[in-house]
């Protein structure tokens, strides 16, 4: 839209010599209002020259197509070929419109590119613009329309205000419609995302956030829950994380990992993430402990839960790349930076400190075995 409010202000300017026109020609006549716009034309032109160095080409093509209609209207002694100079100006933005929304050539893709340079469009944006193309070109088009009947048929009010005061009023509606037709677009979205409690670190309520907000603000702290899984071998079960994720896509992570919703009480949240990563029942699931943790991206209360389970897992393939058991020995300091996210391996170390993972009783069997 950026560049169409650029051509909205380029037919602004060109819209000035029309009334001068209507007020000289009120006052001395036809052939004086003519002359009166072609000279101010010219002028108009030496200004924007001589302050900028450079004439925009769609400027220069209005004030160039102006004065020669201008000129032809003069010799024949009639204004009906100067009051077309609207039409054929805003017909060209029609073509320009059209080929864009109707053809494979994305003409105002080009042109926005040429005037901010650096600037980029995503496959969603370009969808938007084709759309518009199409929309304003049939808008423009009926308009076009209406200055050509207006130029043979109308007096010369109608005339100038089908042909300046119209072309604004339909791009304010344009404008507005489009401001309302966003604001009920984010409405929906904002409606549809997941909402977060905010809570204290005491996991007391402080608030609510949609999922948006939450994300990238360390500021709102949001409650989450953990599992981790052990089988009877004493090993521990980790989720590879899906590489299309947008942190940590591919990195080893804690069995069932996902956030609390809104209104949501901890052990419900348990079950249903449960469900939903592995396809098992958390029901036999025991607490551990809650501890704050914080980066740069986020805020959380986690609640971490651990739970004996030999498999079968059934996993969700779009979130999660894989699960299997590890052993601690499997687990190394070398490549864990690189392997693991670092909340697993932080939890890694509470589990270690508290004897809960690798379980003591096995180590110390393992020992007795070793003396027998």
């Amino acid at each position: 839209m950026q560049n169409i409010t650029s051509i909205v202000k380029q037919f602004s300017i060109g819209f000035i010599p029309i009334l001068l026109f209507l007020v000289a020609e009120s006052l001395y006549g036809v052939k004086t209002g003519l002359l009166v716009a072609m000279v101010f034309s010219v002028g108009e032109l030496l200004y924007l020259w001589l302050r900028y160095r450079k004439v925009d080409a769609f400027i220069l093509v209005d004030v160039g197509l102006l004065l020669a209609l201008a000129g032809v209207s003069v010799l024949m002694k009639s204004d009906w070929l100067f009051k077309l100079k609207p039409a054929i100006m805003e017909f060209i933005l029609v073509l320009v419109l059209a080929v864009h929304g109707f053809t494979r050539h994305p003409v105002l893709l080009w042109m926005m590119r040429r005037y901010m340079r650096g600037m980029t469009f995503g496959p969603d944006q370009q969808a938007v613009l084709v759309t518009m193309a199409r929309f304003l070109s049939i808008l423009f088009l009926i308009h076009t329309l209406l200055i050509v009947w207006s130029a043979f048929y109308a007096s010369d009010a109608v005339w100038a205000f089908i042909s300046g005061g119209l072309f604004y009023v339909i791009m304010a509606a344009v404008f507005v419609g489009q401001w309302f037709w966003m604001r009920r677009k984010a409405a929906r979205a904002h409606m549809a995302e997941e909402w977060f409690d905010l809570v204290d670190s005491r996991g007391r309520v402080v608030g609510r956030a949609p999922r948006s907000r939450v994300h990238g603000h360390p500021k709102y702290m949001h409650p989450v829950v953990h599992l981790h899984v052990v089988d009877g071998r004493g090993r521990l079960l980790l989720q590879k994380r899906s590489e299309a994720k947008d942190l940590y896509g591919g990195y080893w992570d804690t069995a069932v990992g996902g956030h609390v919703h809104s209104g949501e009480s901890i052990p419900d949240a348990l079950l249903r993430e449960t469900r939903e990563e592995l396809g098992i029942d958390a029901r036999p699931a025991q607490p551990l402990w809650r501890y704050v943790m914080r980066n740069d991206y986020e805020s959380e209360l986690v609640h971490v839960f651990i739970m004996r389970h030999d498999g079968p897992f059934s996993f969700d393939r779009e979130e999660i790349d894989d699960v299997r058991f590890w052993m601690p020995e499997d687990i190394t300091p070398d490549e864990a930076q690189h392997t693991f996210t670092p909340v697993l391996l932080e939890e890694l170390k509470m589990l270690r400190k508290e004897g809960v993972w690798p379980v003591r009783k096995q180590a110390a069997s393992r020992k007795k075995r070793k003396k027998r």
